[in-house]
């Protein structure tokens, strides 16, 4: 389970609390390099990631938490323009959610020769 996420001096931070993590973030689906996790105590895990400065421009930006083809949790930075409604990241999530459900039902359909 995800715990107590926060962005702090450029770095995400979030603990894990559950088995060891084997976690990717995801950003416009390609991988954010440079994930760390460290040990805290048994099954408690912090989570790290520099976000990086490339990755920042003016409107809504979502970092997606995967395990596999699991999401497991995201995060969203707002730069730029104040947005009256956070909208935008909301629809950034149910496209990052529709993708991976649509591969998941390519790949049934495939296993099972619909």
């Amino acid at each position: 389970m995800l715990e107590g996420s926060r962005i702090a001096a450029g770095r995400w931070e979030a603990l894990w609390r559950g088995p060891e993590p084997a976690f990717k973030v995801l950003h416009l689906e390609r991988e954010v390099p440079g994930l760390s996790c460290a040990a805290l105590g048994e099954n408690l895990w912090q989570l790290s990631l520099p976000i990086p400065p490339g990755l920042l421009s003016d409107g809504v930006q979502t970092f997606v938490l995967r395990s596999g083809e699991e999401q497991v949790g995201h995060f969203t930075l707002i730069a730029g323009q104040p947005l009256e409604a956070d909208l935008r990241a909301e629809l950034d999530l149910l496209r990052a959610e529709l993708d991976l459900l649509k591969r998941a039902f390519r790949r049934h359909c495939v296993e099972s020769g619909a």
